[in-house]
């Protein structure tokens, strides 16, 4: 009988329950109906009270379901998920063969196929990178030991423990870091690896207190052994004509130090350097420097047209070789960042596809190709897409969001928002946790590594013992008809364009 009475007591109680649940609800449901009455913001919400609020939710969370649900191995952007399992395997030591055959659709205009040789190498005689000196005129040149390198991620823009797993990484794999815009910070020292330091548009770490250059500041930076060259930043691929953007949230005590802001305060870097306006005062800029400094100079552009090109060249053939920058980094307008104006992202600046074999094309041209190394940027994160900007005419390469996935990124697109989920663009400390950089740093080391191996892979297979061999007759690219012509006739170099029009 107790057991009947507690049986029905338990069910009275469950129904009362449930009773009380659904009367919040209702409760909870009315006051949203007066609000989205009220309102006048959301047409939707106001012509359609409470339910009108699901579009947003759908909306917010359809990007997470394409991401794991609906999106096809080749089709998400602006990195598909075959791009992203690639670069996971690698950094988890996981070997990278794969069964059955590719799920690439080697149809699509424009995709890069490597032409076999017929009697390629023994594998004694694979192909290996060869150090590549930069700036031997310079009082310490830079014996750049790795084809493949981290591009520029501002301490700021990436947190702490981001900036030192990909120190220590980088170190491990014989690679080197640019610091990005944002100043040196010790993060990037404390791994030993070698350093690119980046000089934006705002000065950020060699600034004085106007804002202009500090000679003072130059030499302090470049009195660190880590810091190997300079890099005059002129414009970003996903930004051209827009200097870099720190929003205000991301700026602490620490962070504002080493780049002279306020706590708090935006960083918003001018759209251009504002002691160079033309190509002598470039030069002039970069001769600064590097005098400053003793280190290579060179400088990071976005490919628009061969004219500002030309006009660079031409003034170093009047003013001598001397002049001339150390390297030029090429950026693609497919370029990623971490917050900029979608019209940039989407609209300006050529893709690197284009950019690259027409500013190599020019600088070979000019007599420049032993004075000044071309390095390509812009979504170049597998090894099919480093050994096609090699064969293009690259003497190196670098990717930022390669590295990105290798930390743990999952492209949840909150670089901006200092939400990121896997603590890699965010100060929240409550996300940072989730970046373990004892555990990271390796999976770093191991992307790097992986690149350099399978790129050798490539060159070894079209026939070819160093990587730097290769050249546009050893790609060829698919046309809109499906057929698939040599590099070397889609992107002519000026030499072989004129000995054709000669004939």
């Amino acid at each position: 009988m107790e057991m009947v009475e507690w049986t029905a007591w338990v069910i009275e109680a469950l129904a009362l329950g449930f009773v009380f649940l659904i009367g919040i609800a209702m409760a909870v449901a009315l006051v949203l109906f007066v609000i989205d009455r009220i309102q006048t913001e959301d047409a939707i919400r106001r012509n359609y009270p409470v339910i009108g609020r699901f579009r947003h939710i759908f909306t917010e969370l359809g990007e997470f379901f394409r991401q794991y649900f609906f999106a096809m191995d080749r089709e998400e952007l602006p990195f598909n998920r075959a791009q992203r399992d690639w670069v996971k395997r690698a950094s988890d030591g996981k070997g990278n063969t794969v069964a059955f055959g590719s799920t690439r659709n080697i149809g699509v205009p424009g995709t890069p196929l490597f032409v076999n040789a017929a009697f390629p190498p023994l594998d004694q005689q694979a192909a290996k990178t060869e150090p590549l000196i930069i700036g031997p005129g310079t009082r310490e040149p830079y014996v750049a030991p790795s084809i493949f390198n981290l591009s520029g991620m501002s301490y700021g823009a990436i947190s702490k423990p981001a900036v030192q797993a990909l120190s220590r990484g980088c170190k491990e794999a014989g690679v080197w870091m640019n610091t990005g815009e944002g100043g040196l910070s010790p993060y990037h020292l404390e791994g030993g690896c070698d350093v690119v330091f980046q000089i934006g548009t705002a000065k950020f770490g060699v600034r004085d207190e106007a804002g202009n250059l500090s000679d003072a500041k130059l030499k302090e930076v470049a009195a660190h052994p880590e810091v190997k060259m300079f890099e005059l930043k002129l414009a970003q691929g996903a930004k051209p004509g827009k200097g870099g953007i720190l929003p205000a949230a991301k700026v602490n005590k620490e962070i504002a130090e080493i780049r002279g802001l306020n706590v708090g305060q935006a960083g918003i870097s001018p759209n251009r350097h504002a002691d160079a306006s033309n190509v002598d005062e470039l030069l002039d800029l970069i001769g600064r420097i590097r005098d400053v400094t003793g280190k290579p100079v060179g400088i990071k552009t976005v490919g628009g047209a061969e004219e500002p090109f030309l006009d660079l060249f031409e003034a170093i053939a009047r003013r001598g070789v001397d002049s001339a920058p150390d390297f030029i980094t090429i950026d693609g307008g497919e370029g990623g960042t971490g917050a900029a104006p979608m019209p940039l992202i989407d609209l300006v600046g050529m893709s690197i596809r284009e950019s690259l074999p027409m500013i190599s094309g020019l600088r070979d041209a000019a007599g420049l190709k032993g004075r000044i190394r071309l390095i390509a940027s812009g979504k170049l994160v597998n090894p099919g897409d480093v050994a096609w900007a090699l064969a293009a005419g690259a003497d190196f390469v670098t990717s930022a969001r390669g590295f990105m996935f290798s930390l743990g990124c999952i492209q949840a697109l909150k670089c901006n928002k200092n939400t990121c989920p896997t603590g890699i663009t965010t100060h929240d400390k409550r996300f940072q946790k989730g970046l373990v950089v004892e555990d990271k740093w390796r999976k770093v080391a191991r992307y790097a590594e992986g690149i350099v191996n399978e790129v050798e892979i490539i060159a070894h297979s079209v026939g070819v013992t160093e990587p730097r061999q290769m050249r546009r007759r050893h790609v060829r690219l698919v046309q809109a008809d499906g057929r698939s012509i040599s590099m070397h006739l889609v992107h002519p170099r000026p030499e072989y364009a004129r000995r054709t029009a000669a004939e």
